[in-house]
């Protein structure tokens, strides 16, 4: 029991990771670009807002076609297509909250960085990303704890993960081996928050979570 949880808890956390990193370097650069460009951020939000209104199942389905289009055999039309529609859904927290962070800012800070000439690329990374951090940092756990549970789905079309002994209970009527996937499974989503809730106390400046904390 305890090799075969190992393996599907490797399996499982291979599909988040490989979803989730992707969906942090696209996510945080289109939510910086819908608050800089604010007629073009409209249809961002817009398209990965769309993207998450569409059920888990379906995604799954539409994505398919496209995976097996591409043509690699190699690492699993199963597991692709399932990374790809985990990176779909994960987009929209990381931009949703990349974009209310920065819009959030007081307009002085903006105002006091153009005064001493400080460039827009400066100003991203020294200025306005640290003080949206606390809005970027909770869009990424969002998209992660979504991740963990969406992933489950994954074992519908091969990929594996705790989805997989689910799945196999719900053929045989077997609650034992239905709750083999479900219960490692909301036990690493809480772990997963855990994670994050540190990596926030890490990374979000100190004056900003005493902030949040009041």
């Amino acid at each position: 029991l305890a090799t075969r949880i190992a393996k599907r808890t490797l399996e499982h956390l291979d599909l988040v990771r490989k979803s989730l990193i992707p969906a942090i370097l696209l996510g945080i650069p289109l939510g910086v670009m819908a608050f800089r460009r604010q007629h073009f951020g409209k249809a961002i939000l817009a398209i990965v807002g769309i993207i998450q209104t569409i059920p888990a199942l379906a995604l799954l389905v539409l994505v398919m076609p496209l995976v097996t289009a591409l043509n690699l055999p190699s690492l699993g039309v199963g597991s692709v297509t399932a990374v790809v529609a985990l990176f779909l859904y994960a987009l929209l927290p990381i931009v949703q909250g990349t974009y209310t962070g920065l819009a959030g800012i007081e307009p002085q800070y903006s105002e006091t960085a153009e005064a001493l000439g400080l460039s827009r690329p400066f100003k991203l990374w020294k200025i306005e990303l640290p003080l949206a951090s606390r809005n970027i940092m909770s869009g990424i756990k969002t998209s992660a704890v979504i991740n963990v549970g969406f992933a489950t789905l994954g074992a519908l079309i091969g990929a594996g993960g705790y989805g997989q002994p689910i799945l196999t209970g719900i053929r045989r009527a077997d609650m034992g081996t239905i709750l083999e996937g479900a219960i490692p499974a909301a036990l690493l989503a809480i772990a997963v928050q855990f994670v994050f809730e540190f990596v926030e106390r890490w990374y979000v400046p100190r004056g900003l979570g005493i902030q949040a904390g009041k």
